[in-house]
């Protein structure tokens, strides 16, 4: 008896999902809750498990879009029976396992004599430290050039250290040290007999076994995020060589993937067609399918230049106080809390406060009715490897300090990991953006509907600027207000920057509310 397997409903305002990936093929056997499928909707991606054991057939392909509640597979619970035949063909693997007799002459690396010292790379114009977070290799491991061995955490976001050379590893700064920029982090000690060629060495003993084990699911077959990367990059898995185990195409791989050169797409053999002049560089082309989630933000983006009338206005905040403040307290603040003092803490406070003073900022058009919230939940713009998403952090107003802190830190980093949910995505009365960290200077920001707001944040420069009469040199950032004019006036707009600017150029006011 086959059993259907549907488009299960994944969100109240979601109506349909594109197959991301099919981690089983047709025909294969599946148990009871295995992962078969990743979906994709235009918030998040979710996994698809099996609902009874057997055979699956595959209904709707991987790319193809499906409303809620459509077959999308079935499972043939009677093949069920012809799954245990499956399984002695492959077992005589352990046959092969004189491979690992094979894998066992590498030598253990030799060190050249040569030092590799790894420094806090420039992770941002108006990022100054890091701390390190975790280290996921340990002290004497020997590494591979390009492998991830650690987690650095600065005041906006959490970036992965790639080792710099091959060699053995000798740490440096300790996991929750901070370090500025520039600061040394770890050495390596360059090594030959990186573990990458000795797994070229192994190959030619062992091709008799390598062809049947090359036949297995797992050879050539990308892992869920592999198959995410190589889908956006264009290339196909047949083109990637596999490191993982049995052949499997790993993240690492996937990420060093290059797409095949187009050159061969230009034909200079034809000698009847006039000569070209030759520019040196290559005029490949592809096509790549947009995301539901790009073509949700395509259509959202668009939707609000049509449907409001939004209009932007500035002004530029002396972050001299804040910096000053920050550099005071940051140690103490670390010590106490387990978390950074970042400046996305003091912006959101002073909006916080801001939003009090002026309701129709932090209030929304639902038809003929403007809603008011007497709440601050503020969304904060994360840029992830999907796309743009918008977390929001709840009740924002009531959290302190370290709290805020805390949620942006954790929040990015379920973003950029994938792992948001709906519900962490879904309401928000105030957005917050920071271009800063990428070194925009000033920009225009589109507004999150239904919210009437939106507050962008930009590089921190010095400007020459004058003070009591006399021009001073201080770090200054300039802000921008996009609203809809709809709801929020000139007057009030203006206000709740200009308000925004003073907490921030005096924080004291933030701590005792006036």
């Amino acid at each position: 008896m086959a059993l259907q397997i549907k488009v299960p409903a994944v969100g109240e305002s979601i109506s349909e999902v594109t197959i991301a990936n099919w981690l089983k093929k047709d025909g294969d056997t599946v148990q009871l809750d295995e992962v078969i499928a990743e979906l994709e909707s235009d918030k998040a991606t979710f996994e698809l498990t099996a609902q009874s054991a057997g055979v699956l057939k595959i209904v709707k392909q991987q790319g193809d879009t499906v409303p809620i509640g459509d077959v999308i597979a079935e499972i043939d619970s009677n093949g069920q029976v012809s799954a245990p035949a499956a399984k002695p063909a492959a077992t005589p693997a352990p046959a092969a396992t004189p491979a690992p007799a094979a894998s066992a002459p590498p030598a253990a690396p030799k060190a050249t004599g040569g030092v590799k010292e790894m420094k806090v790379p420039a992770v941002g114009e108006s990022i100054t430290e890091v701390t390190i977070s975790t280290w996921l290799k340990k002290d004497g491991d020997f590494v591979n050039l390009d492998e991830v061995i650690a987690e650095v955490e600065s005041d906006k976001a959490t970036f992965e250290l790639p080792a710099e050379a091959s060699g053995i590893l000798r740490i440096v700064a300790k996991e929750k040290e901070t370090l500025p920029i520039g600061g040394l982090i770890c050495k390596i000690e360059i090594a030959e007999g990186a573990s990458a060629p000795a797994k070229q060495e192994t190959a030619p003993a062992a091709t008799a076994s390598a062809n049947d084990a090359d036949k297995s699911y797992a050879a050539g077959h990308p892992s869920p995020a592999a198959a995410k990367i190589l889908d956006e990059k264009g290339i196909a898995s047949n083109q990637v060589q596999g490191s993982g185990v049995g052949g499997r195409i790993t993240k690492d791989d996937a990420q060093k993937a290059q797409s095949a050169p187009a050159k061969t797409e230009s034909k200079p053999q034809t000698s009847s067609t006039p000569p070209v002049i030759a520019t040196g560089g290559g005029r490949g082309e592809r096509r790549e399918k947009m995301t539901s989630l790009r073509k949700t933000i395509a259509k959202r983006l668009v939707a609000v230049k049509n449907e409001t009338a939004m209009l932007t206005t500035f002004n530029e905040v002396d972050m001299k106080p804040v910096m000053e403040l920050r550099s005071r307290y940051k140690d103490q603040f670390k010590e106490k809390y387990g978390v950074g003092l970042g400046f996305m803490s003091f912006f959101t406070k002073a909006v916080c406060t801001a939003l009090k003073d002026f309701p129709a900022v932090n209030a929304s058009i639902d038809k003929d009715e403007v809603i008011y919230h007497d709440y601050c939940d503020i969304s904060i713009a994360v840029s992830t490897p999907r796309g743009l998403v918008v977390p929001v952090i709840r009740n924002a107003e009531s959290l302190s300090f370290n709290q805020i802190e805390s949620e942006v830190i954790r929040l990015a980093t379920r973003g950029r990991d994938g792992k948001l949910s709906i519900e962490e995505m879904t309401g928000g009365t105030f957005s917050i953006t920071n271009g800063g960290v990428f070194g925009s200077m000033l920009s225009t920001p589109i507004i999150n509907p239904p919210q009437s707001a939106i507050l962008g944040m930009h590089n921190i420069v010095e400007r020459p600027v004058v003070k009591n009469g006399e021009v001073v040199v201080r770090p200054i950032m300039y802000l921008a207000l996009s609203y809809d004019h709809r709801i929020v006036d000139g007057r009030e707009s203006v206000s709740f920057l200009v308000r925004v600017k003073e907490l921030l150029e005096d924080p004291g006011r933030l701590i005792l509310g006036v």
